[in-house]
């Protein structure tokens, strides 16, 4: 049995069109999927319902192994709070700089009609775990009581994924720790963060 036979028929599909997005540079026809996948094009019909459909499923696939590299799921060995966000951006970028449907994503693709859903819905995730993160940070003491976590993770998100479109498409990407870093230093600032306040706060827990 093939490695393609092996795997299910809506994830050949998904696989398939992820490959024809980048050859194509945001463009796919169905019919090409199908053939890629070596599937015919009534199944891919069938499952995703229409181009739209499977388009979105991919950039779907795309936000949950993401959120597996940096997010919810993600392992970060870090104990230290300020370590573990800085890892957390680290892994952000790395999974970026690795994926080879990155650049697609978050610059041609997120402005198509059928992607916008799908983007929205996964800002919001981030906007509202990001919150609950900062509102931890406040009542331990880590970052000032009077900042407001909606606005700052709202700009801190914006932020970083303008740094990240900026590297994504230059023609010599800046190396990923120097942009971690670059990138920690102003959230750092935004947040008021100190080196001590971090180390005072993990003396008393």
């Amino acid at each position: 049995m093939g490695a393609a036979a092996k795997i299910g028929t809506r994830e050949r599909l998904i696989r398939a069109a992820q490959e024809e997005l980048i050859q194509g540079h945001g463009h796919l026809e169905m019919q090409a999927v199908a053939k890629r996948a070596q599937l015919s094009v009534g199944l891919a019909y069938h499952h995703f319902g229409s181009k739209a459909g499977l388009i979105a499923a991919v950039v779907e696939g795309f936000y949950s192994l993401l959120d597996d590299a940096a997010f919810n799921r993600a392992n970060l060995s870090s104990e230290c709070w300020a370590d573990r966000e800085k890892e957390r951006i680290s892994a952000y970028i790395v999974f970026h700089y690795e994926h080879p449907f990155a650049p697609l994503v978050i610059g041609a693709l997120s402005r198509a009609p059928e992607v916008l859903d799908v983007e929205t819905a996964f800002t919001n995730r981030q906007l509202a775990a990001g919150a609950r993160m900062l509102q931890a940070a406040q009542r331990d003491g880590i970052i000032p009581a009077d900042i407001d976590p909606h606005l700052t993770i709202a700009l801190m998100i914006g932020g970083i994924r303008q740094a990240l479109i900026g590297a994504l498409t230059s023609e010599q990407r800046p190396d990923p720790e120097k942009l971690t870093n670059a990138i920690w230093a102003f959230m750092a600032g935004a947040l008021r963060l100190t080196r001590d306040r971090e180390q005072e706060r993990d003396k008393i827990t």
